[in-house]
């Protein structure tokens, strides 16, 4: 019987297939399906993405450790209901490292769902955004991980990110002149992260970004695109500062990293922690530059019990920077570079600067939908082994 229903499924599937193959197949890298309702009421876009990655770890007197695996799967839909001025957005996570961090915080179960959000254009260039995705942070996690200049985020991305989150968020933009544009964000959120089922623990997130492009927009979202695949014809610069302030946070990182848990599992600490970004990005005939700051802080950094004992956990407050750059070739091939550092406050977190180079190149097959990328890192910790990493990675977006 389970046969004779895996037939039947597979040949309706053939079909709609062969169908969309004869009438309603996209241009690759544009979607699986772009469906239209029959009054045009509703549009959906399904579209399917892996990356395949190789890494291989040398460390100062260790021995040489190496791993392939499939970095990110995703499956998104996005479009409009009811109205155009009324478009969503989901994005499922696939693959083992997408689903990972189960907890009793996310009732035991996989983190499914990246993104489901819901966005409507109630009135001129305001935008109403409702539910789970990324926060209005640093400029390299909301650059989408489909769309990276080298094969994954830098060492800032991973230690300051406020990533997503579930909450409102408040968005609206406006020309100072004819190509002076402002973009403004609020958003009002959990602050615990994503997929969580226990409700908030501590208070709330909230954030706000202001973005200048004082040369205008970019050409097709550039600004959250690594690498200058338009090739901007003219000079673009986009100009951001963001501000987080998660009241009563209960993790080590804001609403990433840890739980802060006291009295033996009995309860959490809580402490407010800010979080600040300033980042850059220009573009102009194949050249690109991205630059980040981040500086996180925390009103008592160091967890407690509620008899004032040292729980062992701290906030990992200090600061980051991250500069990276690159050349687009003529005949699609780039060469980047980027050079992290990262600085947590010794005193607190009893962790070492550490400073990270690396050089990367990518082949842009059919842009960022299908493209090959390899980079190579030196990571110097002080006091500490140093480490060299080689990564390879392929990447398919239908």
């Amino acid at each position: 019987m389970k046969l004779k229903t895996t037939l039947v499924a597979f040949f309706l599937f053939a079909l709609t297939v062969v169908n969309a193959q004869e009438s309603n197949a996209p241009k690759f890298g544009k979607g699986l399906f772009n469906l239209v309702g029959k009054d045009s009421s509703w549009t959906m876009k399904i579209g399917l993405r892996a990356q395949f990655l190789t890494t291989s770890i040398w460390e100062d007197g260790e021995s040489n450790e190496s791993s392939m695996l499939i970095r990110r799967s995703r499956l998104k839909f996005d479009g409009y209901a009811f109205s155009p001025k009324l478009k969503y957005k989901f994005e499922l996570g696939l693959s083992n490292r997408d689903q990972s961090g189960a907890s009793q915080f996310t009732s035991n179960a996989p983190r499914y769902i990246l993104d489901a959000v819901v966005m409507w254009n109630f009135y001129e260039n305001f935008v109403l955004w409702f539910g789970q995705t990324k926060l209005p942070g640093n400029r390299e996690r909301v650059i989408s991980s489909a769309n990276l200049q080298q094969v994954d985020r830098s060492l800032l991305n991973s230690r300051f990110t406020i990533d997503r989150d579930m909450g409102m968020q408040l968005r609206h933009h406006f020309k100072l002149s004819d190509k002076f544009v402002v973009k403004e964000i609020f958003s009002i959120s959990q602050g615990e992260g994503r997929n969580i089922t226990t409700g908030n623990l501590g208070g709330h997130q909230f954030t706000g970004r202001v973005e200048l492009f004082p040369f205008g927009s970019f050409i097709s979202k550039g600004d959250y695109k690594g690498g200058d695949l338009t090739r901007e014809q003219t000079p673009k610069l986009s100009l951001a500062v963001a501000y987080d302030h998660n009241n009563n946070a209960v993790k080590n990182r804001s609403n990433q990293g840890s739980y802060m848990i006291t009295d033996n599992g009995d309860g959490f600490y809580e402490t407010n922690i800010n979080t600040l970004f300033i980042d850059a990005m220009f573009k102009y005939k194949g050249i690109s530059f991205m630059a980040e700051y981040a500086d996180r802080d925390a009103k008592d950094p160091f967890a407690k019990n509620s008899d004032g004992t040292l729980t062992g956990d701290e906030v990992q407050v200090g600061k980051g920077l991250n500069l990276q750059a690159g050349y687009l070739f003529k005949n699609n091939w780039e060469i980047s570079g980027r050079y992290t550092n990262i600085e947590l406050d010794k005193a607190i977190t009893g962790k070492n600067p550490e400073s990270q180079y690396t050089l990367g190149a990518s082949k842009y097959i059919v842009g960022h939908s299908l493209k090959v990328q390899t980079d190579i890192s030196h990571l110097e910790v002080d006091g500490g082994n140093n480490e060299l990493m080689w990564r390879l990675q392929f990447d398919i977006h239908f």
